[in-house]
């Protein structure tokens, strides 16, 4: 993986420098630990340190996770994402626990993902200097070693939410890793053991535009399954049957997630949907340096640096909303997203999602493919969408995973009813979180005073997609500024 000089990784380790903080670490010979930039320990000399890529590079190098700056909350390392759509459709599945337990393998991964094995250990080496397989393990350790420090969770729950399988190989990790035992990491508390709500830090690369998300967020709310208030967002959710809730606020340098859910195994998956579903793994500044060389973008950049591409917390749910959204307003869908909900919604009380206001789950693939939904006063063609997805997804529910390529999984779509080029672009940029996806259609962006700022006159569709051919690979984030200097809520 292509990485600064050492004399600039030393430099930003000596300086503090906030903006390395998930790109590199440094590992230190003397100690066998491994820091992030922004750690507050003395900095070692030059001849005792080596540097890395990810966290999951220095542990397979033999360094040991600093307890001091925490590389578990650090932000994801993401400068080659949009370069190699493998790796992020992998680490996607890694971070839902593509890797975790006996039934699962690298060779079953690579299935999924339509690679062979070895093209996929090279893809990881090259980008996170570390094979697949101790990219999971890192995420597990690092993940587990979080909920010990931030949560009350039985050291036994730990275990099953981290994806170790069994408590033997938790203690045994933590003992290799760090040298003791998993409960004496634990931070001494009067709080009892919560099973059913957990409250953790996710972090990511600073800056970052919480009122835009939020506000994006806001103006879509499915009354029932989404709140929006007090400078906070919150939802009900689904997994594998079981139902709960969560609850995202901004804290300092990071988000600050409750998580209310009665299977601590969902955790992982849990958190991994969050971080997509408020682009959290961007480098930001990255992206930003690339789109400001397009003169029309670089005072939207300059005016709003940390403005993200928000995700989807569901496929399959962004799915409907999209074909809810063809050709009328936003604020049109989400009446309709409203009234699916209660059609065929399931309804959950506030012992389970925290808030009364929160009384229904968006309804799954299945549940809808069974609901008549002549009585939504939409049009025939309209309704016949719907039905044609929620019965597709029923029958396959990997059809909207991020498996397989992006370009296969748009095919997939294009081939249903409804699904247009513009319906299923805009849906990859949300539910794969594919940082090229352009909806070059959209009437926004064609008529946005910004895209004409380079010949001086309205661009053609076709001059558009020229234009944007120097945006790539993060067309997502140049649509992103243009719809929101737009004023257009898409």
């Amino acid at each position: 993986m292509d990485m600064p000089s050492d004399d600039i990784c030393l430099r930003a380790f000596a300086t503090r420098d906030a903006r390395f903080d998930g790109r590199l670490f440094i590992g230190v010979k003397t100690t066998g630990i491994y820091c992030r930039p922004i750690c507050p320990a003395r900095t070692p000399k030059r001849e005792n340190v080596t540097f890395w890529p990810s966290a999951a590079a220095a542990q397979e190098a033999g360094f040991r996770p600093c307890l001091r700056c925490r590389p578990e909350i650090s932000p994801d390392a993401a400068a080659w994402r949009g370069t190699s759509n493998t790796v992020s459709r992998a680490l996607a599945l890694i971070a839902e626990g593509g890797l975790d337990g006996d039934a699962a393998s690298l060779a079953a991964l690579c299935e999924r993902l339509g690679v062979g094995e070895r093209q996929l250990r090279r893809l990881f080496d090259k980008h996170l200097g570390a094979p697949p397989v101790a990219v999971a393990q890192t995420r597990r350790v690092l993940f587990a070693k979080q909920l010990i420090q931030e949560t009350q969770l039985p050291m036994s729950a730990v275990a099953d939410a981290a994806g170790f399988g069994s408590i033997r190989r938790f203690n045994d990790a933590f003992r290799k890793l760090y040298r003791r035992a998993p409960s004496e990491l634990r931070r001494q508390s009067a709080k009892p053991p919560a099973f059913s709500s957990v409250t953790l830090r996710l972090g990511y690369r600073a800056p970052y535009d919480w009122d835009a998300i939020l506000g994006f967020l806001s103006h879509r709310a499915i009354e029932g399954v989404e709140l929006v208030e007090g400078g906070r967002y919150a939802r009900t959710i689904e997994i594998d049957g079981g139902f709960g809730s969560i609850e995202v606020r901004p804290g300092k340098a990071h988000l600050e997630a409750t998580i209310r859910f009665p299977k601590v195994t969902a955790l992982l998956a849990i958190v991994a949907r969050l971080r997509r579903l408020f682009d959290l793994d961007a480098d930001i500044a990255t992206i930003g340096a690339h789109l400001s060389g397009d003169r029309g973008l670089a005072p939207l950049i300059a005016r709003r640096p940390g403005l993200r591409a928000p995700g989807a917390w569901d496929g399959f749910e962004l799915a409907v909303r999209a074909i809810l959204g063809q050709q009328i307003t936003v604020t049109g869908a989400r009446k309709l997203a409203v009234k699916i909900a209660g059609l065929a919604g399931t309804p959950v009380g506030p012992e389970i999602t925290g808030d009364a206001r929160l009384n229904t789950v968006f309804p799954s693939a299945a549940r809808m493919a069974k609901a008549d939904l002549s009585t939504l006063g939409m049009p025939r063609a309209r309704i016949a969408a719907l039905n044609g997805l929620a019965h597709a997804v029923a029958a396959d529910p990997k059809l909207i995973e991020p498996a397989g390529s992006y370009e296969e999984t748009v095919e997939k779509l294009l081939a249903l009813p409804g699904f247009g080029p513009w319906t299923a672009q805009y849906w990859a940029l949300r539910a794969l979180r594919d940082s090229d996806a352009f909806p070059a259609a959209d009437v926004g962006l064609l008529r946005s005073p910004v895209v004409a700022v380079a010949d001086g006159k309205r661009p053609t569709p076709k001059a558009l997609l020229e234009r944007a051919e120097s945006w790539r690979p993060w067309r997502a984030y140049a649509a992103q500024h243009l719809w929101t200097a737009d004023g257009e809520a898409v």
